[in-house]
């Protein structure tokens, strides 16, 4: 008979039946079924009748957990599915398959760490006509006392110090600051004594790590790749013409 009648007996009966007193590791069944319940419940898809769930759940454990769990998994799984097939139907919730739950291991887990990953696949057989709702691909760790994070945030990239310049005429000009005037003018940030540029011909201006350029009411305008602009945003290697002159954007 299956420890898994209900929601509560479920939850129950994964702490304090056979699967409880097999696992020492740091990751109870118990908080496994109810994790697997919140992601199903946070990746909902609404389309125009119904409300539509992830149907494939994949948990990662550290190496330590994977092993105190390598006796059980097919018994496990069967569980945990049952509990999220209940958990589904009492809620109202549309699964186009059955759910699945499936064991990974990730040497970056600790013990007592778990990753879960909430998916919505279709198959092939599955000719409904309702609109395909996205899938969810990113994997959530919870740890001990309920502490959450993304997995892909586990080891983050350290940023990258960029330069930017504006090369041309002869001249390589640094780029500092979010805001700089180009023009004619000798109160212009970037003096560019030019004839055909105005005293205020435009401005480079950074937001969010990115540059752009625009044009400030200028008579020649401001070209980027051959093309009038008004406004714009700069990726390395672009032309700038102001006026006749021609400069080159560029980031090391």
């Amino acid at each position: 008979m299956s420890v898994l009648r209900n929601i509560e007996a479920k939850l129950e009966g994964l702490v304090q039946g056979a699967f409880s007193r097999a696992f020492r590791s740091g990751v109870q069944p118990v908080e496994l079924a109810r994790k697997l319940a919140r992601e199903m419940d946070q990746h909902k898809a609404q389309s125009i009748s119904r409300v539509y769930v992830p149907n494939q759940y994949t948990v990662w454990l550290s190496p330590q957990d994977r092993e105190e769990f390598s006796g059980y998994e097919a018994a496990l799984t069967k569980e945990l599915s049952d509990h999220l097939l209940e958990h589904a139907r009492s809620e109202g919730l549309t699964l186009v398959t059955r759910p699945t739950v499936t064991f990974e291991t990730d040497d970056r887990l600790g013990a007592g760490e778990f990753g879960i990953q909430a998916q919505l696949l279709r198959t092939s057989e599955d000719d409904s006509h309702e609109p395909e709702p996205a899938g969810f691909g990113q994997t959530m760790v919870y740890s001990p006392g309920s502490i959450e994070r993304p997995l892909e945030e586990e080891e983050p990239a350290p940023p990258r110090s960029e330069r930017a310049l504006l090369v041309g005429n002869g001249r390589r000009r640094m780029l500092s600051g979010d805001r700089l005037v180009l023009g004619r003018s000798r109160e212009a940030d970037l003096v560019l004594d030019d004839p055909n540029v105005s005293r205020r011909h435009a401005e480079l201006r950074r937001e969010g790590g990115h540059w752009s350029i625009a044009d400030l009411g200028s008579t020649n305008g401001v070209k980027v790749n051959g093309r009038r602009v008004e406004r714009t945003e700069l990726e390395p290697g672009d032309e700038i013409v102001l006026g006749t002159l021609e400069l080159r954007f560029e980031v090391e």
